[in-house]
């Protein structure tokens, strides 16, 4: 009779262990839907504090564990450039840091010194006139792992049915949601310095020289040329948009804007955002994030990850 009782125990515990992680699976976000959608952004034009990271994605834990360690109080952001899926992953490059200001609203100098202080690099972007996005919650460490595998192929398959050109990929955490953004327009001024500098590198002295003269004398540029672009008022600051590897004379705001490392080459053509039927304001209707918001931050893609903690109030 007591191996019976202490059997029918262990099965209690057993099933009472199952649905209690059953409960947060889903209170992390298990049965949540994945909504895509295009339209305005949900954020202005953004300042913020960097470091570019080159290798697997899943080694940027501990940038967001660096950046929130520095100022808890403010937004995670991601930027990642490479499709991990198409490059090799030692290759793969993201920009990993914190929101410092969004708006009309400039940083404070203390805030900025702070951060380079402990190494980072400051650097804005815009708010382009329409992106692609979605949003998961946050509520605990296992939604950025559900996250990573539901969200980006929703948002490959978004892209790729409607043959767009949407790059780079960001990531912004604000309290208990994490926003998944793909600018549609201006995706050059989300490029950060060392982007292009890695691409240089890429090239090598034989393709930064491959500019050859045409029969009239005049310079004719490659298709592995990379071309400098004027940025028009409100775009960021710091530096001039360039274009990628393989992009021969347009912008990166033009249509069919692929290049060997950027997300734009998941869709089959580049098709302006212009030719979208928008969709209604879905996550998109929502607030504009705030600067005060609790930073959180993790990787992404269907691999293992570390994951950052979540920075506290």
């Amino acid at each position: 009779m007591s191996d019976l009782l202490l059997l029918g125990l262990i099965g209690g515990l057993t099933l009472l262990l199952l649905l209690t992680l059953l409960a947060f699976a889903r209170y992390s976000g298990l049965l949540a839907g994945v909504a895509v959608s295009a339209g305005s952004p949900p954020f202005r034009n953004v300042t913020v504090a960097y470091k570019f990271h080159v290798g697997p994605y899943s080694e940027t834990g501990r940038l967001f564990t660096e950046s929130c360690s520095v100022c808890p109080r403010l937004r995670s952001i991601a930027v990642y450039y490479d499709n991990p899926h198409m490059v090799p992953p030692e290759k793969c490059r993201c920009a990993v840091g914190s929101i410092l200001s969004e708006g009309e609203e400039a940083p404070s100098s203390e805030l900025i010194q702070l951060y380079q202080k402990f190494g980072f690099k400051v650097f804005s972007f815009p708010a382009p006139s329409h992106v692609v996005t979605a949003t998961f919650p946050y509520t605990t460490a296992l939604s950025i792992w559900l996250a990573a595998r539901r969200v980006h192929p929703a948002l490959d398959a978004y892209i790729k049915e409607r043959k767009l050109c949407a790059h780079p990929r960001l990531e912004i955490y604000q309290r208990d949601q994490i926003y998944f953004l793909c600018p549609l327009a201006r995706q050059g001024d989300f490029y950060v310095p060392e982007v292009k500098a890695t691409e240089r590198k890429g090239r090598g002295p034989a393709e930064a020289s491959d500019a050859q003269m045409d029969g009239t004398g005049a310079d004719t540029l490659s298709d592995g040329s990379s071309v400098s672009l004027e940025v028009g008022p409100g775009s960021r600051e710091t530096s001039a948009a360039t274009l990628s590897p393989g992009v021969s004379g347009r912008s990166w705001d033009d249509s069919d804007t692929r290049s060997e490392h950027s997300y734009s080459e998941s869709g089959a053509s580049g098709s302006s955002f212009e030719e979208l039927d928008l969709e209604g304001e879905g996550p998109l209707g929502e607030p504009r994030l705030s600067p005060e918001a609790e930073p959180l931050g993790a990787p992404k893609w269907p691999r293992e990850l570390s994951t950052p903690e979540r920075g506290e109030e």
